[in-house]
């Protein structure tokens, strides 16, 4: 197209050359630049392994077969105890061993004194169980994550502004450990840079698993019965 021109907006004004295409080896080369953002590969850096959730169901629907290790967790319910700390049992006993059994599993602000007995039935190492109280939940759990001591952090804090949980997820991304924040489930309609987010009901039959946000992944449910927990706590 050498020689072809176009003319300035704005009214009348000098007549400059339109450049040419980019040559297939100048097209290459851009696409090779490393700052050139693909959003393809950002749904692939999404798909690496997770940690196998214990419940072969749920992990088919999860990106990367589990619960990812670089990026915040949240977990959302109507109330407390309807099945969510035993939706993590399993792979928290999982964490007790191989690469991860120096690492502590961090407790932020729990409701409720973790219960060492039933722990302990699930295959958790007592001694690597941190519970850390205190006002400032959220700045705990972020420490917690950026301390690179931790094999998982567990917390419950309010985080009412996007600030918060943005740090949150920074710090989650950087320690390469779980970080699972509990929320009410009214907070689901709110944006939150969580890499996943799931939704939990609980009643007599089960738990209803919702997943309403994951990276390279799409909005399911899954139904787990009680049955199945009760098959996790006995193997362990």
């Amino acid at each position: 197209m050498n020689g072809a021109v176009s003319r300035q907006c704005g009214g009348p004004g000098p007549l400059s050359p339109i450049p040419d295409p980019p040559s297939p080896s100048s097209l290459d080369d851009l696409l090779r630049h490393p700052g050139l953002w693909r959003a393809r590969e950002q749904g692939g850096a999404a798909l690496r392994p997770g940690l196998p959730t214990g419940f072969a169901l749920l992990d088919r629907c999860l990106p990367g077969a589990g619960w990812p290790l670089q990026g915040l967790v949240e977990i959302l319910t109507d109330r407390n105890g309807i099945g969510e700390l035993s939706l993590l049992m399993p792979v928290l006993a999982r964490l007790c061993g191989g690469e991860h059994e120096d690492g502590w599993l961090a407790w932020i602000s729990p409701p409720h004194q973790p219960y060492a007995p039933a722990l302990a039935a699930c295959g958790i190492d007592l001694r690597r169980v941190l519970v850390i109280r205190g006002q400032a939940a959220e700045w705990a759990m972020e420490q917690a994550l950026r301390s690179g001591a931790c094999s998982a952090v567990l917390g419950w804090a309010a985080c009412r502004d996007r600030q918060s949980l943005r740090r949150l997820q920074l710090a989650a991304e950087q320690s390469r450990c779980l970080a699972v924040l509990f929320r009410r489930l009214r907070d689901g309609g709110e944006p939150s840079p969580a890499v996943l987010r799931i939704a939990l009901d609980g009643d007599r039959d089960g738990l209803e698993v919702r997943i309403l946000k994951s990276r390279g992944g799409h909005a399911v449910s899954v139904r787990l019965g009680w049955a199945s927990f009760a098959t996790r706590a006995i193997a362990q």
